[in-house]
């Protein structure tokens, strides 16, 4: 039993040598992209196509309410709620009818929006494979007041309910850091407290209310005396 037990304890600096390189690892490589079958895309996300030679048919279009493209040339095209494979095969079928190889590239889009102590908050139409990181990085990045250890993310459910998490932003390859967007994702970069602001400046405030009231009730109190 004792020499098993040294055995054990021989053995853990090894242990936890492994699972702390594991850890790195995995910290610096990030979950791979997804795939176009597991990208799906919601109403108000957006489909960039990009026709050879057809301008008029190439740009930013927006995914509707009932998964077509909101474009009078793309009105019939369905590329929501399918696997994104079958958008691409769709928007390929449609251009077939002008000419026979359609020369076309198609990328997807979703929709996030950022705000709190950001540069620029806004709604932003992002790539799949963007980190949350990233995305805080194009609305701007955290300002001087922004609480970068604990930024908010509301995420929708397949169930349709909202999930809430916090990452953190202090270390940019922190598996946090670059989990990928979600469409709708509403990702949130709070003000970090102040001694200042938050406590001293309101104490201030509400002492320097009651130093009024003070001078007003004393002030009355002596005309009437």
């Amino acid at each position: 039993m004792r020499s098993m037990r040294n055995l054990l304890l021989q053995s853990l600096p090894s242990a936890l040598a492994v699972l702390c390189l594991v850890s790195e690892v995995a910290a610096q490589n990030p979950a791979p992209a997804p795939t176009a079958d597991q990208i799906t895309l919601a109403p108000g996300d957006s489909v960039r196509v990009v026709v050879w030679r057809k301008p008029e048919m190439s740009g930013d279009f927006i995914v509707g309410p009932d998964g077509t493209i909101t474009h009078p040339l793309y009105r019939a095209v369905r590329v929501g709620g399918i696997p994104f494979s079958s958008a691409e095969a769709n928007v390929r079928t449609f251009l077939a009818r002008f000419e026979q190889d359609p020369q076309f590239v198609i990328e997807p889009l979703v929709r996030i929006a950022i705000s709190g102590e950001v540069g620029r908050p806004q709604i932003f139409a992002v790539r799949p494979e963007t980190s949350i990181g990233e995305a805080v990085a194009q609305a701007g990045g955290p300002n001087q007041f922004a609480r970068r250890d604990r930024v908010r993310v509301l995420r929708r459910e397949g169930s349709g309910r909202q999930r809430e998490f916090y990452v953190s932003l202090l270390d940019p390859q922190a598996p946090s850091a670059t989990l990928r967007v979600h469409s709708g994702d509403q990702i949130v970069v709070d003000r970090r407290k102040s001694f200042f602001r938050d406590l001293l400046l309101p104490t201030l405030s509400v002492v320097g209310s009651a130093a009024s009231i003070y001078l007003l009730v004393d002030r009355a109190t002596r005309n009437n005396d």
